[in-house]
């Protein structure tokens, strides 16, 4: 057994294997792969080996994509047959509302390239004569994916792997790590210690076991899932003789089940309630290549309206039930990417769709640790998108919610129930009273909108125009034309101290860092490649002491960035004071009229500037942190406040605002105002994809003001030619088929003359502004204002015109006020 490598793999399954075959691919040899007992001793043994490409997520899609046409080279490469049925996938709808899922999904295919057909009852009957189809509306049909066998896939990768000099070592247990002073690890096996630069886990149902080695509590835990194998039918026998090609992959959504032949017989796989997580607290020694019980009972709604959906299916024996663990993480997305707070270790765990994300999954990995980035966008799967509130309590709870909800229609506005409410703002009961009606990110409740007195507090969620449309355009225009105040605690505070605390920064961002204490920056640390990484407001409080305010979501993700970054020498010192501040957003014309009551401060624009910072006392509270920016493009101040204080502040400007006609605000009417502002939402409109310049962001670059990460890119592609541009666009949608409007909401295609040209990243209904707002990117040609355009929203074009930047109050005179 080798003592050195370049990287270590821990994990045999499919994912584990892809990754240490792509390490290879992408030229580093040096990789070794330790398996505790055998390849597919996991859960890729049992798995049904489905390759579903509908994903709803654009990066999941994207993992998906690439391993479906990755796979159908193996063979060819290797020489193992991987056993791959590209007999299709029909995925069928019974109400107008799946149909909207499967059109909204279709302008994600588009963008990323992936071909499907939408089809009528009658054409899914030609595909599946087998099935009764009276009851549905449609169907989605993806022709390229299928199935594949999960263990004659690994071994394909196994040997592309080893041909191309990594080793892989079988019945060798991991026994513990220790990492090194100069970040080496040492891996301690059952059969010897092996030195390596960076580990890779990807051990599955082991997740939580093997990270507790690191100190992490990762977020991931299997759950049941079970399918019964059936014995031979006539009529599937006869197909076979007479030739026939094997049927579709079925997947009646509204049914929560997928249905496909095997051996002549059908394989029914159900995504039934109640279906138990296990090894919360660990694999016991006692389970190796093992299954559960089958538990038919639970199974039975999927049984019976399998049964009526195929009667065939009735008339076929039982053969098996498998019933196994499937890694599962709290939103049904793998954990893919650097670990948090460990340097050099790397998470690929809880695919619960692992043998589809298997290839893609290694081979983004494997560029992440061998070129420093991804060649796509991976926040959807990025290990850090949870916090320390993903503890096991909450992950087991949550991992049998996403399990359930695998076949659930998923809408834009999805708010998930369980293990909530959990992390609450102080002022939580009072936004409560108000009628709020909640939404959670990260683990914080949030006001999504409030109900007025006599309508009902709740969602009636949708891929148009619906219940909230309403009341959210009332808050959005409350805000701009009187006072509105948003409860923003969720956002993620750092602050950054020390003598080199200055050049810290500015090595990370490609903007200027303040240099007057009270001053701020929108600044941006960008990839190697340009790309934008984070976004940060950074205020000077004092010399070397600055505050950064980033996405509430982005807590761990921005937290672990700057730690890794953080000089050796202890000349600067990060902490994290998230928890420790709350945020309101006080903003409109009556902004400051209703603050000024409050403080001693001159709040006066010759006193207090647009862009910069002050402390200050609310009422009785000191140290409030006023900063005079907000993402809502209004007069108006953000102020972040000690969080003991926060409902006294709450109730002083409460009282101050009914005067001024204060209103409460929402997330969903703030996501109207920064729209019409143009203003770049993280994560949606900002990410890796899209350089700065890209994503038009020059003024926030200073390429002249020494190195930073990123400017060598930067100035490459100022010299070759930016090959995107972000523009604004208003959107001309009509009602149609006697169904509401949809309004766009973000991975809508844009088009000219039938070319597609660009994406939308997001969007929505600009009440301030009576028309409907797109924010995206197209190639430079189609960039000017004026240009006409058409974008697809459920799968109709409509026209679209670009417009220039920030179509409300575009020279920012409010803001300044």
């Amino acid at each position: 057994m080798k003592t050195q490598a370049r990287v270590v793999v821990i994990g045999g399954g499919a994912v584990g294997v892809s990754t240490l075959y792509h390490l290879a691919q992408l030229g580093w040899s040096d990789v070794v792969l330790v398996e505790r007992t055998e390849l597919t001793a996991g859960s890729t043994w049992h798995a049904a080996g489905l390759l579903p490409l509908f994903n709803m997520s654009y990066s999941v899609g994207q993992i998906h994509k690439y391993s479906v046409n990755f796979y159908k080279t193996l063979e060819e490469e290797t020489g193992q047959n991987v056993s791959f049925h590209v007999n299709g996938n029909l995925r069928l709808a019974q109400s107008q509302d799946r149909m909207d899922e499967f059109r909204k999904y279709c302008g994600t295919a588009n963008t990323i390239g992936v071909p499907y057909e939408l089809l009528t009852p009658s054409e899914v009957k030609e595909l599946w004569p087998l099935a009764e189809v009276d009851d549905i509306v449609g169907a989605i049909y993806h022709p390229d994916d299928g199935h594949i066998a999960p263990a004659d896939l690994t071994t394909a990768l196994s040997i592309g792997a080893r041909n191309r000099g990594a080793e892989i070592y079988r019945q060798t247990a991991v026994t513990g790590v220790t990492q090194k002073e100069n970040g080496e690890w040492i891996v301690h096996t059952s059969k010897g210690d092996v030195t390596c630069e960076h580990i890779v886990c990807a051990t599955g149902n082991y997740a939580r076991q093997t990270g507790a080695m690191f100190g992490l509590d990762i977020p991931a835990i299997p759950v049941e899932h079970q399918y019964i194998v059936t014995e031979p039918h006539p009529a599937l026998m006869e197909r076979h003789k007479e030739g026939k090609p094997e049927l579709p992959v079925l997947r009646p959504a509204d049914e929560a089940y997928y249905f496909r032949e095997e051996r002549q017989g059908f394989l029914l796989g159900p995504y039934e309630k109640g279906a138990p997580a296990r090894f919360v607290d660990g694999v016991p020694d006692s389970f190796g290549q093992d299954l559960f019980p089958g538990d038919l009972e639970r199974l039975m709604p999927h049984v019976e309206a399998a049964m009526k959906r195929i009667p065939a299916f009735a008339e076929a024996g039982i053969k098996d039930i498998i019933n196994g663990p499937i890694s599962y993480t709290p939103d049904g997305n793998p954990l893919v990417g650097p670990a948090w707070g460990v340097k050099n270790l790397w998470l690929s765990e809880g695919h619960s769709f692992g043998i589809t994300a298997a290839g893609g999954a290694g081979r983004f990995l494997a560029e992440w640790i061998v070129e420093g980035e991804p060649s796509i966008e991976l926040i959807d799967v990025d290990p850090r998108r949870y916090g320390a509130y993903a503890n096991k309590r909450y992950t087991k709870v949550k991992n049998e919610e996403a399990y359930e909800h695998v076949f659930v229609i998923h809408y834009p506005d999805e708010e998930r129930p369980a293990a909530r409410p959990a992390k609450m703002s102080p002022v939580h009961d009072r936004l409560d009273a108000a009628g709020a009606v909640w939404g959670q990110r990260y683990g914080w409740e949030r006001p999504n909108w409030f109900a007025p007195e006599g309508v009902e507090r709740k969602d009636v969620w949708s891929f148009r125009r619906t219940n909230y449309f309403e009341h959210v355009g009332n808050e959005a225009r409350h805000m701009r034309e009187k006072a509105g105040l948003i409860d923003l605690t969720s956002f993620s505070k750092f602050e950054i101290s020390g003598p080199g605390a200055e050049a810290y920064l500015d090595r990370l961002v490609a903007n200027t860092i303040p240099k007057k204490v009270g001053r701020m920056s929108l600044s941006h640390a960008l990839t190697q490649a340009g790309g934008v990484r984070s976004e940060f407001t950074i205020t000077k409080l004092a010399e070397n002491r600055y505050y950064l305010i980033s996405s509430g979501s982005a807590e761990r993700f921005d937290w672990d960035f700057l730690y890794k970054n953080l000089p050796d020498d202890g000349s600067v010192r990060l902490d994290n004071v998230t928890n420790s501040r709350g945020v309101f957003v006080l903003a409109g014309p009556n902004a400051r009229h209703i603050l000024q009551q409050l403080t001693d401060s001159d709040l006066s624009t010759a006193a207090f500037p647009w862009l910069t910072g002050q402390t200050i006392n609310v009422g009785l509270a000191g140290d409030v942190r006023a900063l005079r920016v907000n993402f809502v493009g209004e007069l108006g101040w953000e102020l972040h406040h000690p969080i003991e204080y926060q409902r006294h502040i709450f109730d002083e400007i409460m009282r101050a605002g009914e005067a001024h006609e204060l209103g409460l605000v929402g997330i969903r009417a703030m996501d109207v105002l920064r729209t019409e502002k143009s203003y770049r939402m993280w994560a949606k409109d900002l990410s890796r994809e899209y350089s700065a310049f890209e994503s038009g962001l020059d003024r926030f670059v200073r390429l002249n003001k020494g190195e930073f990460t990123g400017r060598e890119a930067l100035v490459r592609q100022q010299q070759e030619g930016i090959p995107q541009r972000f523009v604004t666009l208003e959107v001309f949608p009509e009602a149609r088929n006697g169904r509401p409007i949809a309004d766009p909401g973000g991975n809508e295609p844009l088009y000219s003359n039938g070319t597609m040209i660009g994406r939308a990243t997001s969007g929505v209904y600009g009440h301030n502004l009576g028309k409907s707002i797109a924010l995206g990117y197209v190639t430079p040609d189609f960039a000017e204002p004026g240009t006409e355009l058409e974008i697809e929203i459920l799968r109709d074009r409509f026209q679209a015109r670009v417009v220039p930047e920030s179509p409300w109050d575009p020279e920012n005179e409010r803001l300044r006020a």
